[in-house]
């Protein structure tokens, strides 16, 4: 049987899709019971037949940080695609972060070990890399630097990787994916589609920098195959194509029929932006929406390779255009 982790997110729940027309039976963890709609929303978008296709997965309730409910979950279980996280680039939500994302995934390896799990398949991130002086592409091999100034989600996804390569040491086979912006319909509030429903609202600027893409079927495509492969304690990055804001938000605009944005965000706007959401936050109490480090990220300009992944597994990627026209096309339906 296989488990998977996170399945009412963007990555779980179009892996939980394709994994449910194969022959394997599917248990899948879930810790809120509106976000299973989630889910669904995501599989309606590639069968009408969507809640025969929900129904084969048995889901059970359990939270990364509830280590008996997990337990229950484990029994049974050959195989693991870990994809659960908390994502978020504020600084107060620092221990949150810790908690789920680096202790909930030590309780994963910790369990995988215990259970004699074949093979763990960890989503990590492109956050987790280092960057480079020479605006040279960035590899599996360019190294973190821990004394830089990394943002709070990058920390932690880099300790939760830590942890894999920890249970990798005693025992456990696994892969880590470390993918850039996913591109995928049904999920509109957050992560990627957030930005399709912010554009339908209107964008006026775009920033300098670059940013790297991949449709989530190549990010779910890529997982399987790796897990059917016989290649243990690797990391891959995901990316399609390297493009610049500019390109991305206005393919977006273009793809729900809004007005592209025209107009560069410079850093000092992009400063003194999230310095205004900051006083917004503690007057208001309301969720950042721009901090300081994602404000300097998204004027940075770097660039990811794809060669490793594409060696191992010649793979071929689905072009990032017309990825943007059919989230795009679904985001209007």
């Amino acid at each position: 049987m296989i488990l998977v982790t996170g399945g009412t997110g963007l990555v779980g729940a179009h892996l939980l899709y394709k994994l449910t027309s194969g022959e394997e039976k599917i248990r899948a963890i879930y810790r809120n019971d509106k976000k299973l709609e989630n889910t669904k929303n995501v599989f309606s978008y590639y069968t009408k037949d969507y809640e025969t296709a929900f129904e084969s997965i048995e889901w059970v309730k359990a939270d990364l940080l509830d280590i008996p409910a997990l337990s229950n979950a484990f029994k049974g279980i050959t195989r693991l695609y870990h994809c659960a996280a908390f994502v978020s680039f504020e600084p107060d939500k620092y221990p949150l972060l810790r908690k789920t994302n680096i202790e909930g995934t030590a309780n994963i390896v910790n369990l995988s070990i215990s259970n004699n799990i074949d093979k763990l398949c960890y989503v990590s991130s492109i956050a987790t890399l280092g960057t480079t002086l020479d605006n040279s592409l960035i590899t599996e091999d360019t190294i973190w630097e821990p004394e830089a100034d990394n943002n709070v989600y990058a920390i932690t996804k880099y300790g939760a990787e830590i942890e894999v390569w920890r249970g990798t040491q005693e025992g456990l086979n696994a892969v880590i994916v470390n993918p850039g912006v996913i591109l995928g319909a049904g999920i509109w509030k957050y992560g990627s589609g957030s930005i399709f429903k912010k554009a339908a609202q209107g964008l006026k600027f775009y920033t300098k920098g670059t940013v790297g893409l991949i449709a989530v079927e190549d990010v779910v495509n890529i997982m399987i195959a790796l897990m059917d492969s016989k290649i243990i304690n690797e990391r891959y990055i995901l990316i399609a194509e390297n493009w610049s804001f500019k390109k991305f938000l206005q393919a977006v605009a273009k793809s729900i029929n809004r007005k592209v944005p025209t107009k560069t965000a410079s850093q000092l706007l992009l400063n003194i932006a999230w310095r205004l959401d900051w006083v917004n936050h503690k007057v208001t109490g309301k969720r950042r929406q721009l901090t300081k480090h994602l404000a300097k990220s998204l004027s940075t300009e770097s660039c990811y390779s794809n060669n490793k992944i594409k060696t191992a597994l010649a793979y071929k990627f689905k072009s990032i255009e017309e990825t943007i026209t059919a989230v795009g096309q679904a985001y209007q339906k």
